[in-house]
């Protein structure tokens, strides 16, 4: 059956072709997201929910999307989101962080032109009939220093574009690299250094708990006096109080805002400043960026609904369509590898180490651990999937560890998987053959070379004579048929154990049998999901 996509807000025609293209049934209801109860009345019927700022996902219409996978947002901002419980119900939450990055880049640089001659009050003097030449007297941008917060995507346009009209380009981020740095051709700094030098300053960086109010009144205190301020980034990253006084008192020569605290921004103390520049929240506004993220978000609901490819998903790790052949028997690998240790773990797990070894290490291991953490607590939460299980385990308290090292082995890459309980250590490790399909190689340290079936039986005993018997007999006599048996050890006489692949899940009564013998010393029924 083809996936099926609901669009509740405004897209171009050239994207809703996109999913018809790719394969996907589209409903293009534009103007449903606007009525929730309707909304909530459809969205049961549909796989991916492709959205705009109109339509708001709240736990509500999640909670009644019970086909639900994927959200779409064509757009960078996911507020109308509600993401937590997107992520507990497992629904990818997408945006296109990349499609209006120009537009904002370029508003924030219109912006800075206009506060530097003050064009909004001369034109609105000139249309006047006021000819009020010497009243407006601007500053040239040439030679002048430019600091940019958030030196990402929008922030690194931003400043291409500044060392092109031979400005000085400062920026503070921390996960600017000095070689990025040195490759745009500016310079990096710390956040006091830049307020302090900077004759203009923009943002571009995310609003978090890191960046909130990253301008306020001690930060103004630092700048130049005459600094310029532009925020085409998000309300909230500037205390719009601070900015006032500082505008007022003229330690702030002008302000450009694009963006607000509270949005719809109908009322504000910056309106009819003549400081002041204000725009509707237009950074991502041109025909040329509503249409980008038209089609960004079809091709990335398109790409995942139909090959399982994850691109700029803001609760899962992106896995790119190139990449999704070579990482899918992984992900099952890794899922498998989870499934068993949570299927044989009583006692709560208080820490989970992934180890990854040879050519598994260069692999995309944040989409491998989060699938070997829905394997591990699906025993408990049967709806799990990549997205949730991460949270799930945080909220459980599990301290989760990632381990990479090259090749150390016979095989060119495997996964190994330990599990730390109050009582004892256990781990899995396994690999994928040329067929694609998960094999486990080491259990409790013991090697062995098993195949991974739907229905499967593990038990532990010491390394005496007659287990296989024992293990045959009771089997057959019940009916049981073993595809295939597997046996290891630790050492001559040490601890034993054995994998059995069985045709059918085996019964009550014969488990019970088996762990009522003295040899066993424990037997858990194992169930796999093998399928593709």
């Amino acid at each position: 059956m083809k996936p099926r996509v609901l669009v509740s807000d405004k897209l171009s025609p050239t994207a809703v072709q996109i999913f018809k293209d790719r394969g996907v049934d589209v409903d293009y209801l534009p103007d449903l997201g606007k009525d929730k109860d309707k909304l909530a009345e459809f969205i049961g019927q549909y796989d991916g929910l492709a959205i705009r700022s109109a339509t708001k996902v709240t736990e509500k219409l999640i909670n009644a999307a019970t086909r639900l996978k994927v959200v779409g947002r064509a757009g960078i901002g996911v507020d109308n989101v509600d993401i937590p419980a997107a992520s507990r119900k497992g629904i990818i939450v997408m945006n296109t962080p990349f499609g209006n990055s120009i537009t904002t880049a370029e508003h924030a640089i219109a912006l800075m032109f206009a506060l530097a001659r003050e064009l909004p009050e001369a034109n609105k003097s000139t249309h006047d009939g006021k000819w009020e030449k010497n009243r407006f007297m601007g500053v040239e941008v040439t030679g002048k220093t430019l600091g940019i917060i958030g030196a990402g995507n929008i922030g690194s346009i931003v400043a291409a574009r500044g060392v092109g009209l031979k400005m000085h380009v400062i920026a503070f981020d921390p996960f600017l690299s000095e070689q990025r740095a040195q490759e745009l051709g500016i310079e990096k700094v710390e956040l006091d250094e830049l307020l302090a030098r900077a004759d203009f300053i923009t943002l571009h960086t995310p609003l978090t708990d890191k960046t909130r109010n990253i301008i306020d009144a001690a930060a103004i205190a630092k700048m130049k006096k005459g600094v310029r301020i532009i925020n085409c980034a998000r309300g909230g990253l500037i205390v719009e109080a601070d900015l006032l006084e500082g505008l007022k008192s003229g330690k702030v020569a002008g302000a450009a805002l694009d963006v607000f605290e509270t949005e719809p921004a109908t009322e504000s103390p910056f309106f009819g400043m003549e400081n002041v520049i204000a725009t509707p929240h237009l950074g991502a506004s041109t025909s040329e960026a509503q249409e980008n993220v038209a089609l960004q978000v079809a091709e990335q609901m398109s790409d995942y609904l139909i090959k399982g490819a994850v691109t700029n998903a803001i609760n899962m790790p992106s896995i790119s369509a190139e990449e999704a052949p070579t990482l899918r028997p992984f992900v099952k690998l890794a899922e498998v590898l989870g499934a068993f240790v949570g299927q044989v773990t009583e006692e709560p797990i208080k820490s989970v180490e992934i180890l990854f070894d040879g050519a598994t290490a260069t692999m995309n291991t944040r989409a491998l651990m989060s699938a070997a953490l829905a394997g591990l607590i699906r025993p408990q939460v049967s709806d799990v999937n990549m997205v949730s299980a991460p949270i799930m385990v945080k909220e459980r308290g599990i301290i989760v560890s990632e381990v990479k090292r090259d090749k150390s082995g016979v095989f060119d890459g495997y996964i190994k998987l330990t599990v730390t309980t109050e009582k004892q250590t256990r781990s899995i490790a396994g690999t994928c053959f040329s067929d694609h399909k998960p094999r486990f190689i080491q259990i409790k340290g013991i090697n062995l070379d098993a195949e991974v079936g739907q229905h499967m039986l593990y038990t532990t005993n010491k390394d005496v004579p007659g287990i296989i018997g024992l293990l045959g007999t009771v089997l057959g006599q019940s009916g049981v048929n073993i595809a295939n048996f597997q046996l290891g050890r630790d050492r001559a006489g040490g601890d034993a154990i054995a994998l059995l692949y069985l045709d059918e899940r085996i019964p009550d009564d014969v488990l019970k049998n088996l762990r009522d013998d003295p040899k066993i010393d424990s037997a858990k029924p194992l169930q796999f999901d093998v399928g593709s």
